[in-house]
């Protein structure tokens, strides 16, 4: 008992350090924390808490090597979290929140390959996209959202009466969102982020505390721009198959209604299938414009590909039309400018919607030249 108590003394020291709330030199804080994490080895075999805390702690060492680039050893240490925190989940709420929280964690950090700079994903089209992931990086993103998925039924598994199991359970669905988007599953991306999304709201309208409401309220926030974000990843099908579940938010209807027309969907058709007035989608095309980013290059006798000066590497803003329509005339344009380097010449156009190099890929594509299909978009 005497071992035990002077365990958990050492851990709470540990706890005010990683906190704040007492100071620690980083190589001091090193010590303790390896000292805390060899001190609950023995415990753990046989003690719950002990081993809930040494899945805790081996999860603190691992979030300290992620966060000194040590990528591969953050992994390592989450791996090894996770095997105690496992073993102490069913004994305490608290301890399977620990447990949750590591899965996340863990399948934040498998999948890191798969976002960019700014977290977004770097291959959101699967397949269709014009890369995609490397098959060890796709394997680490698919074992990332089962772990994430995982973490969702620990967190629907406790007792949803407790906010901070609503909030947890909200959390998680947005983490899931956010690994279902990096393997290219966008419309079950943007169906978990809504889910998330009203999970949020019910917490605000619970009046909770400043902090939590202030919490929640960052979420939806975050959550409603990965939501317009997503929407550029659907085909036309699912956004109606969203639609159709009460999985489309309405105040995205604008978006998804210019996303169809800019994949060459007549106005009829989208206001037939997404069960929208013909009216109603008239006016969202008219008041909703959309941002064309384009960018055409010419192919040198060195083989390298050169980008042109504007007009032919610039952005506007056009309404109501498809994306089609708008490369179409820079082609025609192109073709009849100075620039243009005659029949025997390879060049090719792109064109984004929002921005260039845009992770939901060309909108259209196009190469033009002696050797190409030319006039087939893809």
């Amino acid at each position: 008992m005497t071992q035990r108590e002077a365990v958990l003394r050492l851990d709470e020291q540990w706890a005010r350090v990683r906190s704040g709330a007492a100071h620690a030199e980083p190589g001091e804080s090193d010590r303790l924390l390896a000292e805390l994490i060899g001190a609950l080895r023995e415990p753990a075999r046989t003690d719950a808490e002990c081993a809930a805390r040494l899945g805790l702690r081996l999860g603190d060492l691992a979030a300290r090597r992620f966060a000194a680039g040590d990528r591969a050893g953050a992994l390592s240490a989450i791996e090894e979290a996770l095997r105690h925190a496992q073993q102490a989940a069913g004994h305490a709420p608290e301890y399977a929140r620990w447990y949750a929280r590591g899965l996340i964690n863990q399948g934040v950090w498998l999948s890191w390959p798969l976002s960019d700079d700014a977290r977004l994903p770097r291959h959101p089209l699967g397949t269709v996209a014009e890369s995609g992931p490397t098959p060890m990086e796709r394997a680490a993103g698919e074992r990332a959202r089962d772990l994430t998925r995982a973490a969702v039924e620990v967190w629907a598994s406790l007792d949803q009466h407790d906010p901070v199991n609503r909030r947890g359970l909200a959390q998680a669905k947005v983490f899931l969102g956010d690994r279902l988007a990096e393997l290219g599953f966008a419309e079950n991306a943007v169906a978990w982020a809504v889910d998330a999304e009203a999970g949020f709201r019910r917490l605000l309208l619970a009046a909770p505390g400043a902090e939590e409401a202030q919490e929640a309220e960052e979420a939806l926030d975050h959550i409603g721009r990965q939501l317009e974000l997503r929407l550029r990843f659907l085909s036309f099908d699912s956004l109606v198959s969203l639609r159709a579940g009460g999985l489309l938010p309405e105040r995205l209807l604008p978006q998804a209604v210019v996303a169809a027309r800019i994949q060459g969907v007549a106005a009829p058709d989208i206001a037939a299938r997404l069960g929208l007035g013909t009216e109603q989608v008239g006016t969202m095309l008219e008041v909703t414009p959309w941002l064309a980013v384009w960018r055409v290059e010419v192919r040198g006798a060195d083989g390298l590909w050169t980008v042109q000066e504007r007009p032919w590497h610039g952005s506007t803003e056009v309404r109501d039309r498809t994306a089609e329509d708008v490369a179409a005339e820079l082609v025609r344009g192109f073709m009849d400018s100075p620039d243009y380097p005659g029949d025997s010449g390879l060049w090719r156009i792109r064109l984004w919607w929002h921005e260039e190099g845009d992770p939901a890929g060309a909108r259209f594509r196009l190469v033009i030249g002696p050797d190409s299909a030319a006039g087939t978009p893809s």
